[in-house]
C-alpha cells in the first residue's frame, strides 16, 4: 500500500493540532485521528478526479461513495485510512483531510500532503489547457463539461504497473476485479465501519503470494511471471524504477519494455498514469481510441497511428483528453452523471 514512512517512535509532546485530542478506544485499538485542509489549484473537482483513479466501481482500493474519497495507506507499517471531501467549489476549491488509524500523529500531516498532491493531481495548473480548449469550440463544450478533472496519478510507478498487468487484454472492470481479489490476499486488511478495507500490495507482500495462488485469482501464467518478476526486482532494489522521473519519454519507454509483461500500451501507461507525462495518449487503448472516434465522429475505426495524429493537434495536453475520453465513457454508461 501507499507508505507514509515516519522518521522516529516518539511522539511530540504538545503536537499541533494533537490527533490524540480526536481519538478514542475500540477495546485495545486507540483510533487517532488527524485533520487538515488542502486547496488545489483551481478549477477543481473532486468527483471527477476520483473517477479518474477509480475508472470503474468494481475498484476496492480508490473508494468513493458519493461526497468523500478514501483509501487505506501505510503509516508506521500499520494501516491508516485517508478520507478526503470537498468543502469549496470547482473555483475555489478546498478539501478536508482526515487520517484515521491507531499510528496516527501530527507528523504524518506532510507525508500525506505529499502522497495526496500528485494522486489527486492538487497542483496541476490546467489553465494553459483551458485556454487552448477556448479556441476549438468541441474541444471547450468537452473541457467545460469535465471542467476541474485533474490527471490524478497512481502513488508509485509499481501500483501503475500492477493495474496495467492487471488490465492487459481484459476490460477494465475484470481486471479490476481481478485486482481486488489480489489486494485482498496480498495487503492488511483494515476494519472499518464499512468493513474490511485494503490497501495496495508493496512488493514484498506479493512475493508471499504463491505462484498457485496467483493462477487460483484468475491470473494466466504470464502476468503471474510479471509481477513475481517485478517485485523480485524491487524488494531486491526498491529505487529501480525511481530513475523513470528523470527521464525524457523514450528513454523511459526503452527502460519499460525491458520489464517482463511490459509492451508499448503498458509502457505509454506508466508514463501518463505514473509519470503524470500529459503529452502522451496511449493509443493502443482500444476502448480509449474507440471512444476519441466516436466523439470526433469518426466512420472509420482509428489505428494507433491514426489516433497519435489526431491527438497532436492537442500537445502538450494529449494525455489528458485520454482522461477525458475516461470521463465520456463513464457518463455514457451511466456510471457518472454531469450536471
Amino acid at each position: 500500500m501507499a507508505r507514509v514512512d515516519m522518521k522516529g517512535e516518539g511522539m511530540p509532546p504538545n503536537p499541533v493540532g494533537k490527533p490524540s485530542d480526536d481519538s478514542h478506544t475500540r477495546g485495545s485499538f486507540v483510533e487517532r485521528r488527524l485533520t487538515f485542509q488542502l486547496s488545489p489549484i483551481a478549477p477543481f473537482s473532486l468527483e471527477f478526479t476520483v473517477w479518474g483513479l477509480r475508472r470503474r466501481p468494481q475498484n476496492q482500493v480508490d473508494r468513493w461513495d458519493g461526497t468523500t474519497y478514501q483509501r487505506v495507506i501505510s503509516i508506521r507499517g500499520r494501516p491508516a485510512e485517508v478520507r478526503v471531501r470537498e468543502l469549496g467549489s470547482r473555483e475555489a476549491p478546498r478539501l478536508e483531510v482526515n487520517v484515521i488509524g491507531d499510528r496516527v500523529h501530527a507528523g504524518a500531516e506532510g507525508e500525506v500532503r505529499a502522497l495526496l498532491s500528485p494522486l489527486l493531481g492538487l497542483e496541476v495548473d490546467l489553465k494553459p489547457f483551458y485556454r487552448m480548449a477556448s479556441r476549438e469550440p468541441k474541444l471547450r463544450e468537452l473541457a467545460e463539461r469535465y471542467r476541474g478533472l485533474k490527471p490524478g496519478r497512481f502513488p508509485t510507478v509499481f501500483e501503475t504497473l500492477a493495474n496495467a498487468f492487471a488490465c492487459q487484454q481484459f476490460t477494465i472492470a475484470a481486471g479490476l476485479q481481478l485486482l481486488n481479489q489480489l489486494v485482498r490476499r496480498g495487503s492488511v486488511g483494515l476494519n472499518t465501519q464499512a468493513g474490511m478495507v485494503f490497501g495496495f500490495p508493496e512488493p514484498s507482500d506479493l512475493l508471499r503470494v504463491s505462484p498457485r495462488a496467483f493462477r487460483s485469482l484468475g491470473f494466466s501464467g504470464q502476468k503471474t511471471k510479471a509481477f513475481r518478476e517485478l517485485s523480485r526486482k524491487l524488494v531486491a532494489e526498491p529505487l529501480a524504477l525511481d530513475t523513470l522521473i528523470n527521464r525524457k519519454n523514450e528513454d523511459a519507454m526503452n527502460l519499460l519494455l525491458e520489464l517482463r509483461g511490459v509492451g508499448r500500451w503498458t509502457a505509454e501507461y506508466v508514463l501518463l498514469r505514473g509519470l503524470g507525462r500529459l503529452d502522451v495518449f496511449p493509443g493502443d487503448d482500444v476502448g480509449a481510441r474507440n471512444r476519441l472516434a466516436k466523439w470526433l465522429h469518426r466512420s472509420e475505426p482509428m489505428d494507433y497511428a491514426s489516433v497519435q495524429r489526431t491527438v497532436d493537434r492537442w500537445q502538450p495536453y494529449a494525455g489528458f483528453i485520454y482522461f477525458h475520453m475516461l470521463m465520456e465513457s463513464l457518463t455514457a454508461t451511466g456510471k457518472l452523471r454531469v450536471g
